[in-house]
């Protein structure tokens, strides 16, 4: 049986696609609602994120009416779209399962993020990106306020938002793609980064203060066009978001 979800804001895309609108709020005067398929898509999506739904667990798509208060086919949009994006995988006669997080599966993650961003570096430095750097400066002062919320999704979203950002700077198309499906991957990893004491020697708020911390340095990095200081600190920054990963799958 799957859990509830509370409802909550979107945030990142869902909340840029939250403009398309539906009759039924217009006419109540309160604005456009978004589609009830993204509705759902929102609501499922943070539950896994959040591991409420937990890996391995088959959503029932009966129960999932019942707990999101949707009918059925803005829920079988959802899962169709889910299962697109890889946050559900579909087996005949068995419903929608939530993918299980293993340390495999993880170390495959962080190879192609690793891959992918010391891409996005080398062709960063010759792009005009104003425009994406303000989107990154943006992003960052969204993560400071998600974590003096003690928001953790939020501090996950606005995370992503900065990383999306920094991808958007090879303006390549195909990269950003990729870099996209990885790092949409990468969020359940987020959520168990941010929201666990895993290192012994480091408390969370001090992971938090590296975070922001770097992701200036990332900024400053373009900024200056320092390609080799670039390359190396998105190589250490990917680097310890693994190791608190494997640590704390490990532990």
């Amino acid at each position: 049986m799957v859990t509830a979800i509370p409802p909550s804001a979107p945030t990142g895309r869902a909340a840029r696609e939250r403009q398309t609108s539906r009759g039924e709020g217009a006419a109540n005067g309160k604005g456009p609602r978004q589609p009830l398929g993204l509705e759902a898509y929102e609501q499922i999506c943070r539950g896994i994120i959040t591991l409420a739904y937990q890996p391995g667990a088959i959503l029932d798509e009966k129960q999932l009416m019942a707990d999101l208060q949707l009918g059925r086919t803005p829920i079988r949009e959802a899962i169709l779209r889910l299962a697109g994006e890889g946050w559900l995988e579909t087996q005949p006669n068995r419903g929608a399962i939530v993918p299980p997080i293993t340390l495999q599966k993880a170390r495959a993650v962080f190879e192609a993020m690793r891959v992918l961003e010391l891409g996005v570096a080398n062709l960063a430095l010759a792009q005009k990106i104003d425009e994406q750097l303000a989107a990154m400066h943006r992003a960052n002062g969204e993560v400071v306020a998600a974590i003096a919320a003690n928001d953790i999704l939020r501090l996950v979203d606005a995370n992503h938002g900065f990383h999306l950002a920094y991808a958007d700077c090879a303006r390549n198309e195909f990269l950003y793609r990729a870099c996209l499906e990885v790092r949409n991957q990468a969020k359940r990893l987020s959520y168990l980064s941010y929201a666990n004491e895993i290192d012994r020697n480091r408390s969370l708020h001090g992971h938090y203060r590296e975070v922001i911390a770097e992701h200036e340095a990332i900024i400053a990095a373009l900024e200056s066009r320092d390609g080799e200081r670039l390359r190396g600190i998105i190589t250490s920054h990917i680097n310890a978001f693994q190791a608190r990963i494997v640590s704390y799958m490990s532990s």
